[in-house]
């Protein structure tokens, strides 16, 4: 859960609000009923929804989700799982009261362990997360080209290369650039894939004779 609690906190906070609940959701499904880790997230997944609906003037939608994300997270210890909860349903409250406020003051950004998390703070696990919620919600990106990236990060974690952890790590963050970093991912992804497709070739025993 961990991983997941961090990658959509890491994709709220670059701005990504309403892909920031596809990182939680799963997760939440699974736990039970009424426990405090499935009122945090399912208070997080009804917060994301109440700021995707105000940015969007649904006012009414949005008034709804931010009461039902109070409800949820009203049991819950202001600090849990590291995430400072008190600012979430503070801003929740005021939504609830005037939606509208979201055109005046943005919603706050989500902490962690009193620090505003992004994608640099995650471990790898939580970014490649991260990336694929990102790949899955926005059209423009290929998502079996993020699959094979996180496959080549994981190869990096023991070694002196990062290439391909740093350009991850800087899709999910870097909102405005996102496009440009995908480019770039993805000329990385297709060199190495044409390099292991030339390795393949030399041991092709259909090229023996």
């Amino acid at each position: 859960m961990e991983a997941q609690l961090r990658a959509g906190i890491a994709i709220y906070n670059a701005g990504a609000t309403h892909a920031a609940h596809d990182a939680w959701e799963d997760v939440w499904l699974d736990l039970s009923e009424g426990t405090n880790d499935e009122r945090l997230l399912h208070g997080l997944i009804q917060f994301t929804a109440a700021v995707h609906h105000a940015h969007n003037r649904n006012w009414s939608g949005a008034v709804g989700l931010a009461e039902s994300g109070r409800e949820y997270l009203s049991g819950v210890p202001s600090t849990y799982r590291g995430v400072d909860l008190s600012v979430v349903t503070d801003y929740l409250q005021g939504l609830q009261t005037d939606p509208e406020r979201i055109e005046r003051a943005g919603p706050p950004a989500l902490s962690y362990n009193d620090r505003r998390l992004s994608a640099a703070d995650l471990e790898l696990d939580a970014i490649t997360i991260a990336a694929a919620v990102l790949a899955e919600e926005f059209d423009r990106y290929d998502e079996t080209v993020i699959d094979a990236a996180a496959d080549y990060a994981r190869e990096e974690v023991d070694g002196s290369q990062t290439q391909f952890i740093g350009l991850l790590t800087t899709f999910v963050d870097e909102s405005t650039h996102r496009g440009i970093v995908y480019d770039r991912l993805a000329a990385q992804v297709e060199r190495r894939q044409r390099k292991e497709r030339d390795v393949a070739g030399l041991f092709d025993p259909a090229d023996e004779e």
